[in-house]
């Protein structure tokens, strides 16, 4: 069951001309990745995370994080239950299929660190009682460009949890009228409808698991994350999470293209995506000013890909 083409047609009656980044965390939920958007406000992201959980069927929880915000607000919490005499848990806002964590790198580090159990193991401890999260459960978090007002940098463990990080950007000027023109009408959100179901989903995750990666594309995958371990550009490399984050979102980005198979254009597709967030430049890398782009161009350009014939 491949209706990929109609989940994108669908996405794109709320977002206008940003169909790359709605393919890209199309393909990484299929991966069964986190996604983190890195943007100034106002350029869609919380518009495109309720499309999804309309378009996807999923239970969908939204937290605009500020520095007022608790763990517990986040994974819940236990409350003394007086008729039966026993502790109770209570809810937190992540228990749900997609959690929008707005602006995540406004919250404290504490309130940050909250949703580390949650990205890896999908389940949240209180009170040391572990409770599972629902079945598909993802996160789309946003955060403002570093130095903006009320910001604090995220983690380095936490940045690693996330799949892939993308930039909506500025629409153009056709994009920005169609948007307006779109809105004279009510909540575009209004138009999107459900295009499978929570279990389709499920489907769909366990076909794109079963894609083929020949040993040589594997190789060609950790090469490329071997190599930002020893580039002269690069202070700190990326870490295996860099590997299977790449490996399983070719994999997706093959699937949808009707492939049980991924070669090297998959992977090439989103090495910026998976891996620029999870290296640090060496201050002679920062100075160049030419940035982890084109430091990651480099890195392509020196790792022949295989040959797949």
């Amino acid at each position: 069951m491949n209706k990929s083409k109609e989940i994108i047609t669908e996405l794109k009656k709320a977002i206008v001309g940003k169909d790359k980044v709605l393919i890209k965390i199309y393909l990484a939920i299929l991966a069964g990745g986190h996604i983190l958007l890195e943007d100034i406000p106002g350029v869609g992201k919380t518009t495109m995370a309720i499309a999804f959980s309309k378009t996807l069927g999923l239970d969908y929880s939204r937290v605009q994080f500020t520095p007022d915000v608790l763990p517990s607000d986040i994974v819940g919490f236990s409350m003394f239950n007086k008729d039966t005499g026993e502790m109770e848990y209570k809810k937190g806002a992540i228990l749900c299929n997609l959690f929008l964590a707005d602006e995540l790198n406004r919250a404290t580090s504490r309130t940050q660190s909250a949703l580390l159990e949650a990205m890896e193991e999908n389940q949240v401890t209180v009170d040391g009682v572990s409770h599972p999260l629902p079945k598909p459960f993802m996160i789309i978090a946003t955060q403002n460009p570093t130095g903006a007002a009320g910001t604090q940098l995220l983690p380095d463990s936490q940045m690693d949890r996330f799949m892939i990080r993308l930039s909506i950007g500025y629409p153009s000027m056709q994009s920005e009228a169609e948007i307006v023109m779109r809105h004279q009408g009510g909540n575009i959100l209004d138009a999107v409808n459900r295009i499978i179901t929570r279990d389709e989903l499920e489907e769909m995750k366990r076909e794109v698991a079963k894609v083929h990666i020949a040993p040589a594309v594997l190789e060609y995958i950790i090469s490329l994350v071997t190599a930002t371990r020893s580039n002269e550009y690069i202070m700190r490399g990326a870490s295996p999470r860099a590997s299977l984050a790449l490996a399983m979102i070719a994999k997706a980005n093959a699937w949808v293209q009707g492939r049980d198979y991924i070669v090297p254009e998959d992977v090439q597709l989103f090495i910026y995506d998976c891996i620029g967030h999870r290296i640090r430049l060496t201050p002679e890398g920062e100075e160049s000013k030419k940035g982890v782009r084109w430091v990651l161009e480099r890195i392509i350009n020196s790792v022949p890909p295989p040959v797949i014939k």
